[in-house]
C-alpha cells in the first residue's frame, strides 16, 4: 500500500519527540513457546513497568496451544501482576507444545505450582480480537502502543472486526482512533548471512495475515528485522549468574529448556518492546520513511518514498548501540521483581 498521508508522519513524529506524559500504555502480542525471546521480552516489559515507564494493559497470544496463555499468566503473576488480561488466538498457527510452556504446570514436592497462577489453560481465556477491542475502546484516543512479536494473526483479524458492544467503530477505525504506533518484530531489511531475501519466521507462518496487515494497517509501523536481534544476542553468562535471587525464575528456566547455555540467544522480540517503551533513548536508529510490502513467499520489501512520506520505518543498529542494547536487556531482564 502506498501511503502519502502526512498524518502518519505527524503521528510518529509526535510519538518520538513528545515529552514523557506518563507510562506508555502497551498491549503485547506474542507467540510465546516458539522461542525464548518472547519470555525475555515479557520480563523486560515488567521491569520497565516497575520503573514506571509503561503499563501493560493486556497480552494476546498467537500460539494456538493451551499452555501458552497459562505460562503468560504464570510470568505475570511472578512479577506481581496476576490480573493482566490475556487473550488467545483460535485456529491459529503452531498448535504444538512449546519447549518451555510446560513450566506453567510444574509443581513443587508438595504438589503446589512452582509458578502460581490462575489461568491454567488457554481454553479458559477470551478470544484475542474481542479482548483487543475491549481494551482499545476503554483507552483515550491516540494513547496505546502495540508490540507484536509473533504472528500477524490477531492484529490482522482485528482490522476486520465489526462494531460491537465495546465500540461502534469497525476494527480499522478503532485502531486508527486508539493506537499511536505498532512496533513489530518481523521481516528482514538488511543482509542476513549474505542473503538479501531472508524469509523471516513470524511472517512465513501466517503469510496472508502478514500481507493483510502490511497492506491495510492505519497507523505508523516500526519494524525490527531479523538482523537486529542477531546483532544484540542475550549473553548466556547473565542466564547463568544473574537470576539467583530466587530459587526458581521463569526467564532462566525457560531459556535453559529452550536451548541450554552456553549460547548467546538472539533477542529479536526484546528489541521491539524496548523501542516501543523507550523510543527516545537512542538505543536504535531508524530508517527513512517508506512502505513495507510482503510477497507471496514471505519476503519483505522496504521502499523509501521519494517525498519522504510513508507509514513504515525499520530499526537500525550500529556496534555502539548494540552494546548499549545488550546491557539494557541484561539489567532489565535480571532486575529483581
Amino acid at each position: 500500500m502506498k501511503t502519502s498521508s502526512l498524518a502518519f508522519i505527524a503521528l510518529l513524529s509526535a510519538f518520538l519527540h513528545a515529552a514523557p506524559a506518563g507510562p506508555v500504555k502497551l498491549i503485547f502480542d506474542t507467540d510465546i513457546g516458539n522461542d525464548v525471546d518472547d519470555v525475555l521480552a515479557l520480563g523486560l516489559i515488567h521491569a520497565l513497568q516497575t520503573r514506571g515507564h509503561c503499563e501493560l494493559l493486556a497480552v494476546t497470544v498467537t500460539k494456538d496451544h493451551p499452555q501458552a496463555a497459562a505460562f503468560v499468566d504464570a510470568i505475570n503473576t511472578f512479577y506481581g501482576r496476576p490480573d493482566i488480561a490475556i487473550g488467545v488466538v483460535r485456529q491459529g498457527a503452531t498448535p504444538e507444545p512449546g519447549r518451555f510452556n510446560r513450566l506453567a504446570d510444574e509443581t513443587n514436592a508438595d504438589g503446589t505450582l512452582r509458578y502460581p497462577h490462575d489461568l491454567r489453560s488457554g481454553a479458559n481465556a477470551p478470544e484475542a480480537v474481542g479482548l483487543l477491542r475491549r481494551m482499545l475502546a476503554a483507552q483515550p484516543d491516540s494513547s496505546v502502543a502495540l508490540v507484536q512479536v509473533g504472528f500477524f494473526t490477531n492484529f490482522a483479524r482485528l482490522l476486520d472486526s465489526p462494531p460491537d458492544a465495546h465500540s461502534p467503530l469497525g476494527g480499522r477505525d478503532l485502531v486508527r482512533a486508539k493506537v499511536t504506533v505498532l512496533s513489530v518484530m518481523a521481516g528482514a531489511f538488511q543482509t542476513v548471512n549474505e542473503n538479501t531475501r531472508h524469509l523471516e519466521y513470524n511472517i512465513v507462518k501466517d503469510i496472508p495475515a502478514a500481507q493483510k496487515l502490511a497492506a491495510e494497517w492505519p497507523t505508523p509501523i516500526v519494524w525490527s528485522g531479523f538482523e537486529i536481534g542477531v546483532a544484540a544476542a542475550y549473553p548466556h553468562r547473565s542466564i547463568e549468574c544473574d537470576f539467583e535471587y530466587v530459587p526458581h525464575h521463569p526467564l532462566k528456566e525457560a531459556y535453559i529448556l529452550y536451548n541450554p547455555p552456553p549460547h548467546d540467544r538472539p533477542t529479536w522480540d526484546l528489541t521491539s518492546a524496548l523501542w516501543a517503551i523507550l523510543p527516545d533513548r537512542a538505543y536504535f536508529g531508524l530508517s527513512s520513511s517508506g512502505t513495507v510490502t510482503i510477497e507471496d513467499n514471505g519476503a519483505t520489501w522496504f521502499r523509501p518514498e521519494r517525498d519522504g512520506q510513508g507509514r513504515d520505518r525499520f530499526l537500525t543498529l550500529d556496534a555502539a548501540q548494540a552494546a548499549r542494547v545488550r546491557e539494557a536487556m541484561v539489567l532489565l531482564c535480571s532486575a529483581p521483581r
